[in-house]
């Protein structure tokens, strides 16, 4: 089969692979129908991860059709199509009676991260009873890819980490795929202000058009911008989706007294906490890493049609343009890319 594979900083490559088998009953080997490239992804490539081995397929976010299951899969069958977690779920360990699947003992992020994953013909998915999600008729194969990741993470970290409540004024530092998607899923709890924030004025763009109130370009003035349309105070809820020092240093700045910051990027660097000023501000401050434990409740909210989630693709390419598709969006602001759709059929 051809895969996308990993072999070291700035080095990827499709090849073929051997097909994945089953190897624990357990196991379900699905036939990739549809796949994308995460920001996590593009921080593997450029060398975020230095542990990553070589030789490993990347991706973790897609859709596919069951082709095998072990003798232990209950809840599948040949033929059912899926919504292939980005987070892989033992459901018996004490993190996953938590809901933490992110840390489960036997799983958590290990697709295309330390197993093959899904940027290929076929993935072996590990416990598959509690990692893949039928995908009902009323859901279209490309905004099911959607659900994988982005959706939740930006709904779990951002929004219900953040705590955002009717009536907030929440800023959203970062207009890409996740902060895209803090900024659907906040529109759930009603929110009175969405300021989102970036440097690229077609995402900005995109920002008003799905729902932000306001959109601001980083300066030395923006938090006195930011308070002419939320007061002096600062935001309730400041939701870090980048991953970067700068837009860290956004959040620390521009959060009231009693608020939130919650943290979505995912950080390769350090970066500096702001204690002496932020110790007496009563704040709460989050991180983590997706569950997906909202994934049932997103598909039922993208099932009505409410959801623009499609408004988040902007190109589609086929397996074999594999390597194209990665130039294209880690130059996304230059070509005006979003979220990527590539079609394995």
């Amino acid at each position: 089969m051809k895969a996308l594979v990993y072999h070291g900083d700035h080095n990827i490559a499709l090849e073929e692979k051997a097909k994945p088998v089953i190897e624990k009953t357990t196991d379900a080997i699905v036939k990739v129908v549809k796949t994308t490239i995460c920001g996590t992804d593009s921080g593997i490539y450029k060398g975020k991860n230095p542990y990553m081995r070589d030789g490993i397929t990347l991706g973790h976010e897609g859709v596919g059709i069951i082709e095998e299951v072990g003798d232990s899969v209950s809840q599948f069958k040949v033929g059912d199509k899926v919504i292939i977690s980005c987070i892989t779920s033992c459901g018996s360990c004490e993190y996953c009676k938590k809901q933490l699947y992110s840390h489960c003992k036997d799983g958590g992020w290990i697709l295309g991260h330390m197993i093959d994953g899904v940027q290929a013909e076929y993935v072996r998915i590990p416990h598959a009873d509690n990692s893949l999600y039928k995908i009902p008729d009323s859901i279209d194969d490309e905004v099911a890819v959607m659900i994988s990741d982005i959706l939740p993470t930006g709904h779990e970290i951002g929004v219900q980490y953040g705590e955002v409540k009717p009536g907030d004024a929440i800023a959203i530092v970062g207009a890409g795929p996740i902060g895209i998607s803090v900024l659907l899923t906040a529109q759930f709890y009603s929110p009175a202000i969405i300021v989102v924030i970036d440097l690229d004025e077609n995402r900005l763009e995109m920002a008003k058009q799905l729902g932000a109130t306001h959109t601001l370009k980083p300066s030395d003035n923006l938090q006195e911008e930011l308070a002419e349309i939320v007061g002096e105070e600062g935001v309730d809820v400041a939701i870090e989706a980048v991953g970067i020092p700068q837009t860290w240093d956004v959040c620390q700045k521009i959060v009231k007294p009693g608020g939130n910051i919650a943290n979505v990027g995912v950080h390769g660097k350090k970066v500096d906490f702001e204690i002496q000023d932020l110790w007496i501000k009563n704040l709460t401050i989050t991180t983590g890493l997706v569950n997906t434990n909202t994934i049932p409740m997103l598909m039922k909210a993208v099932s009505t049609n409410k959801l623009p989630v499609n408004k988040l693709i902007t190109h589609h390419f086929k397996l074999s343009e594999m390597e194209k598709a990665y130039e294209v969006f880690l130059n996304a602001s230059k070509e005006k890319a979003m979220k990527l759709i590539i079609d394995v059929d």
